[in-house]
């Protein structure tokens, strides 16, 4: 890891002009309320379709072979994966995971769709 990594350095100066009561920048959200597709790891979802619910898009998951809808600001997988954007072919996610020196960073992440084999 390179120890000047301007993305490390403007983290560490604001962490270090920050009031005490900030512990850290980016950190997941331990308090809430866990949601349950965030007990399944990421690699074990697979999406199968998008449409729009009342202009919203949603996206469809196949987990076990059970179909759950998602939507933008829902959580998935165990690194507090948090869904950004939803496409006909795609969800973002932002993940929020500790790096070798133990701090909390965001990570993009995404899923695509699936095309069924016949």
């Amino acid at each position: 890891m390179d120890p000047f990594n301007s993305q490390k350095l403007t983290l560490a100066l604001k962490r270090d002009s920050a009031s005490p009561g900030n512990m850290a920048i980016i950190a997941p959200e331990m308090a809430r309320r866990k949601e349950a597709l965030e007990m399944m790891p990421l690699d074990s979802m697979v999406m199968v379709g998008s449409m729009q619910k009342g202009g919203v898009p949603v996206a469809l998951l196949r987990i076990d072979n059970l179909l759950y809808q998602v939507k933008v600001g829902n959580y998935l997988g165990q690194n507090f994966g948090r869904i950004m954007k939803i496409t006909e072919t795609e969800i973002q996610l932002r993940e929020v995971v500790q790096d070798s020196s133990g701090d909390w960073i965001e990570r993009p992440a995404s899923l695509q769709l699936q095309e069924q084999r016949k």
